[in-house]
């Protein structure tokens, strides 16, 4: 039942990437409404995970997160003024801030397909609220890392031991949405670096675990005591914006720390508490429908009700044991005069009941729901004799008196799964800080002992390369296939051909990488040693997955070998001699190591045991969207199949 071995392709990472001493480890979770930064000290000798709380605009209090938010001076977006922002954090709160251009709730919008939703449904709203171009939310995204990153230098610069800043060894690591595609996530790599993460010829910029993951870890480490020995949890990180899933085993609980094993394919949703808060505001707008005010105005003192302290406190209290039936909340800015006529003002506050704010949650309790139980639904297809025994809630959705209750009474009064019996919901200790302290407590267990807390993960995806095989006549596969003949040795080769190194689902080790050979050939004299090579993927059921391209299969980035470096003397040489039959040419055999992370997926380029180009081992152009159907020429521009090579990742797996 457990995966303790890596498969035959498998080598260990530290073989790839290598484990370095650091300075300084920085977790950092980007949410939709809040941002969380935790860190470990390692220079002073600590392995204490800690967390920075004081912020700009809260110099005496303590805050475990800051607002992601940005203000601006001009109104409408960010691409029509390249200016900086005033502020950022608590203090767009402040009163200098209240009359200019707020820039929240912005993170989803990366992902292009959310993006172009919601400026298809803006088209019909009054209120339009997505960015007009990725454009614009790179800008706000970048702008807002580069505060964040100003602001974490200047917290933790002083901490540092015998190092400066810039000479640390830092490492700095993002979590990222179980919804986000491999191309979406380059995207956000590359603006943190431009935000000033990573610049720094000591620090680096890591894609870490996914959030539900990361809670995940962070539970295992500061909850051990709760679990027992092959025990399966449910981890629920719920946000602002998105919700996460990671359905996980319990290893290892005699050792030193316990392990995890993932047995699912993460499942995402963007299901979250910043849906609340914009149905909250809507409720309000329509209240005022009826008022003496522009519809400016209107939107105005909705969203500054919707952001107020007291809405803010009475929707995360809700649900607890101090709820009254009726709660108001001040109206800003407004004659009394211009809302005599409106439903539930008096001297100057809205009252709203407790049933109106509980159908807010309804919504988001029944998609939250929905998504668990499609998940319960897919462990018992995969492993009907497994139960689980804990659903542990994160987040700052799932830190919600309302929706733990909501769970509850789904889950074990209900009991509406037979692999779900028993089922207890548990709250991850701080499980607004879950994320981020998971992160860091994950890279610590790698820098300290070489292994990961969550060791094994499923696959998301099946992932191969677009190759070009020896044509078989005997093949099935090959049969009507467009095939073309190599100048160079004479063989006739089936094109677009799909060599599948991982399958959907497949347990992959979190510290060891797939190697992948590859063979290829030039004629002497030829200086241009730049080889293409096509990565695709499906993400249908791996059962279904086919030997060659077809409407299932997508482009999902193209890489290049740059071997230009290698001089001729170190390829096999073929046909050297005049009486030997066919063209002179040069063989080259070279691996492609592949790390395929919780939510990305890496590529180095190593040739005669050793790995070429330290800093730019391969050059990555990823794509956005689906491929389109293929178009490019065959032959020259795929890989050949290396023959001797292991080439179908068919090793067993005992699950």
């Amino acid at each position: 039942m457990r995966y303790r071995q890596p498969l035959s392709s498998e080598k260990p990472k530290n073989e790839m990437m290598g484990e370095e001493q650091m300075d300084l480890v920085v977790g950092v979770d980007f949410g939709m409404t809040c941002t969380g930064v935790s860190y470990t000290n390692l220079s002073i000798g600590s392995n204490t995970i800690r967390w920075i709380q004081k912020w700009p605009g809260r110099a005496h209090a303590n805050e475990n997160k800051v607002p992601t938010v940005l203000v601006y001076e001009y109104p409408g977006h960010a691409t029509t003024h390249r200016t900086a922002p005033s502020s950022w954090g608590f203090l767009s709160d402040t009163a200098a801030e209240q009359n200019k251009a707020h820039k929240d709730w912005f993170k989803t919008y990366l992902d292009p397909v959310r993006l172009a939703e919601q400026q298809a449904a803006d088209q019909q709203a009054a209120d339009p609220t997505a960015p007009l171009s990725m454009d614009e939310v790179e800008m706000l995204y970048e702008d807002y890392l580069r505060l964040l990153y100003t602001h974490i230098e200047f917290n933790l610069k002083p901490e540092l031991s015998r190092t400066s800043w810039h000479n640390a060894k830092i490492e700095f690591i993002f979590s990222v949405p179980t919804t986000w595609k491999p191309s979406t996530v380059e995207r956000f790599r590359t603006i943190t670096k431009r935000a000033g993460f990573g610049t720094a010829w000591s620090h680096k910029v890591s894609i870490g675990l996914t959030e539900a993951e990361a809670a995940a870890v962070h539970t295992s480490v500061e909850a051990s005591g709760i679990f027992e020995e092959g025990q399966v949890l449910l981890v629920c990180d719920a946000g602002g914006g998105t919700t996460d899933l990671s359905v996980l085993r319990v290893t290892n609980t005699g050792g030193e720390s316990l392990s995890l094993e993932q047995l699912d394919v993460v499942f995402g949703a963007n299901i979250g508490s910043a849906a609340i808060d914009y149905d909250f505001e809507r409720l309000v707008r329509k209240r005022l429908e009826h008022a003496d005010m522009t519809t400016t105005e209107r939107h105005e003192i909705a969203w500054e009700m919707m952001k107020s302290g007291h809405f803010q406190n009475t929707k995360c209290a809700h649900g607890g044991p101090d709820d009254t039936p009726i709660f108001s909340i001040r109206i800003p800015q407004i004659n009394q005069g211009n809302v005599n006529d409106v439903r539930g003002v008096q001297n100057g506050h809205m009252e709203f009941t407790r049933w109106e704010l509980q159908n807010l949650f309804d919504k988001q309790s029944q998609n939250l729901i929905r998504l668990i139980d499609n998940q319960l639904k897919s462990m018992q297809h995969k492993f009907p004799y497994e139960q689980v025994a804990h659903l542990v809630l994160s987040g700052g959705l799932g830190h919600s008196p309302c929706i733990q209750e909501r769970l509850r009474s789904h889950y074990i009064l209900g009991a509406s799964h037979s692999n779900a019996i028993g089922m207890q919901v548990r709250v991850a200790p701080d499980p607004q800080l879950a994320v981020c302290k998971g992160l860091v407590a994950d890279r610590i267990s790698r820098i300290k002992s070489g292994v990961s807390i969550l060791n094994w993960r499923c696959c998301r995806a099946s992932y191969g390369t677009l190759c070009r095989e020896v044509y078989d006549p005997g093949n099935r596969h090959h049969i009507g296939r467009e095939t073309i003949k190599d100048d160079m040795n004479g063989k006739r080769f089936v094109t677009k051909s799909v060599e599948w190194f991982v399958k959907k689902g497949q347990p992959v080790s979190a510290d060891a990488t797939i190697t992948r050979d590859f063979k290829r050939t030039f004629a002497p004299g030829d200086a241009q040693r730049v080889f293409p090579t096509s990565i695709v993927v499906s993400h249908i059921d791996s059962t279904l997955l086919c030997p060659y391209w077809d409407a299932d299969t997508q482009l999902l980035c193209d890489i290049e070998s740059d071997l230009t470096s290698v001089h001729d003397s170190r390829f096999k040489e073929k046909n050297k001699r005049f009486w030997k039959p066919g063209k002179h040419y040069f063989e080259i055999n070279y691996q492609i190591k592949v790390l395929i992370g919780p939510a990305d997926i890496r590529f180095e380029l190593w040739f005669d045991g050793k790995k070429l180009n330290k800093d730019q081992p391969i050059t990555v152009e990823w794509q956005a969207a689906a491929a389109p159907e293929p178009t490019r020429p065959t032959g020259g521009d795929e890989g050949i199949l290396a023959l001797h090579h292991q080439s179908r990742y068919n090793a067993a797996v005992d699950v």
